[in-house]
């Protein structure tokens, strides 16, 4: 079928290559030039606003920064989003704000399915990554095809709201998991041992983690061209404790960790890999 993507960012061009690949149609949009072009590269078709692709497509995979812009695509579609059946949202976002969206769609038949991806942009691409799922379980069987195109690894957590809460969650741990890596393989530094021998040690112990399969080479070679980036992730962050703040629920880990990951923006390293906070945590040393 033809399936829409708005967002050709990292994880908008990695869901562009599954679909392609499982033999989608892909029409997409992106304000940067260059990200239209990257997927006409692929073998998708470039439209020149979101409204064309809602025109051109009952499915519409959503791949942008945050819920206010995934609020922002689907109002200024406006009349034309009524030719869209179905809204698939891949961004991490806000709960509250996605439930009601949901809702507020269905009322116009519309159906609004969460599905943010655990995993990198590079996993994503190679179908390694879980794709968390929200909404109601008919509206995800009308499109298990795309669903199934973009990920083989599932899981359906509940209603509208559920998938971001989830992803939030487990973005918790993961993040601190890439922190910690970082901290640790700075403190080894500072004793004496280098960064491929710290790397060896962890994997050979009960500290080895998926974490440090993931990010241990990259953070070892100083390879940080951007699989994730540390601002998203600042972001996602910044929507835990919100919600943890909403529930009475203290985050200190998390809080030294956004502290971190905005010192490491301010550094200018927002744009780079989430293994680049490394960097940072040498920068600390220097203080």
């Amino acid at each position: 079928m033809d399936v829409g993507i708005v967002g050709l960012g990292l994880v908008g061009q990695a869901i562009a290559h599954r679909l392609l690949l499982a033999g989608h149609a892909v029409r997409g949009y992106d304000l940067r030039e260059e990200a239209r072009a990257a997927l006409v590269a692929r073998g998708g078709a470039a439209c020149t606003s979101a409204r064309d692709v809602a025109a051109a497509c009952q499915t519409v995979v959503l791949a942008v920064f945050d819920s206010q812009d995934v609020l922002a695509v689907i109002d200024g579609m406006q009349g034309d989003a009524l030719h869209v059946q179905r809204f698939i949202d891949c961004s991490t976002g806000s709960p509250d704000i996605l439930a009601e969206l949901a809702t507020r769609l269905k009322a116009l038949g519309i159906d609004f399915i969460e599905a943010p991806l655990s995993g990198s942009s590079q996993q994503v691409e190679a179908g390694e990554a879980t794709q968390l799922l929200g909404g109601e379980a008919d509206a995800i069987a009308s499109c298990l095809a795309v669903l199934e195109a973009i990920s083989p690894r599932r899981i359906h957590v509940g209603a509208a709201g559920m998938a971001a809460k989830a992803k939030l969650a487990t973005n918790l741990v993961l993040g601190l998991n890439r922190a910690v890596l970082a901290e640790g393989m700075a403190f080894a530094e500072s004793l004496g041992i280098s960064p491929a021998a710290f790397l060896a040690l962890v994997l050979a112990t009960p500290a080895r983690s998926a974490a440090a399969e993931a990010k241990g080479q990259l953070m070892v070679e100083g390879r940080f061209e951007p699989q994730s980036r540390i601002r998203q992730h600042l972001k996602d962050v910044g929507l835990m404790l919100q919600a943890a703040a909403e529930a009475g629920q203290p985050l200190p880990l998390s809080q030294a960790h956004a502290e971190i990951m905005r010192r490491a923006v301010e550094a200018g390293d927002g744009d780079l890999d989430n293994a680049a906070i490394l960097r940072q945590w040498r920068r600390e040393r220097g203080h």
